[in-house]
């Protein structure tokens, strides 16, 4: 039986180029790299943009259901919020069918940036080597990957 955990003279299985976490972090920290200044042009960081890619894509939702699709917690959530709604990007409203819930809505202000951020995909995609194809193909197994090791996490914890 073959030991996983055997280190060998040369690294082995350890080596750190050998390892997909390493390769997805870089890869993680090199688009939010390139990200950076195309967001600069419109005064936003890269989870406040995704925020909007939410709203934009669904409309009004709940704080919830935002930090659900976004897979980010109300104590990371919350704070980002009262900043967009202090820019006048978007606005929080209680539910008028359930009080304890908050409701995220665009204003104009967070319209209009949707027709600023348009062209932002196409020029990251063009700063890639990868086609549209390989990109899908990418994207399409991150999301197996994320999928998988969240099951995997789930039911450990069951």
């Amino acid at each position: 039986m073959r030991n996983h955990y055997a280190v060998t003279s040369q690294g082995g299985e350890l080596d750190l180029n050998k390892q997909v976490c390493f390769a997805l972090y870089r890869a993680s920290r090199a688009l939010t790299q390139l990200y950076r200044p195309l967001l600069d042009e419109l005064d936003l960081t890269y989870p406040q943009y995704l925020v909007l890619l939410v709203l934009w894509e669904h409309g009004p939702m709940t704080v919830r259901a935002l930090g659900q699709t976004l897979d980010l917690d109300s104590g990371t959530l919350s704070p980002m919020l009262k900043r967009l709604a202090a820019r006048e990007v978007i606005e929080r409203k209680r539910s008028a069918e359930d009080e304890r819930s908050v409701v995220v809505h665009l204003t104009e202000r967070g319209d209009a940036l949707r027709a600023q951020a348009a062209a932002i995909p196409d020029r990251v995609a063009d700063s890639t080597v990868l086609d549209a194809d390989q990109l899908t193909a990418l994207r399409d197994n991150l999301t197996a990957l994320t999928d998988a090791v969240n099951a995997h996490r789930a039911k450990g914890e069951s």
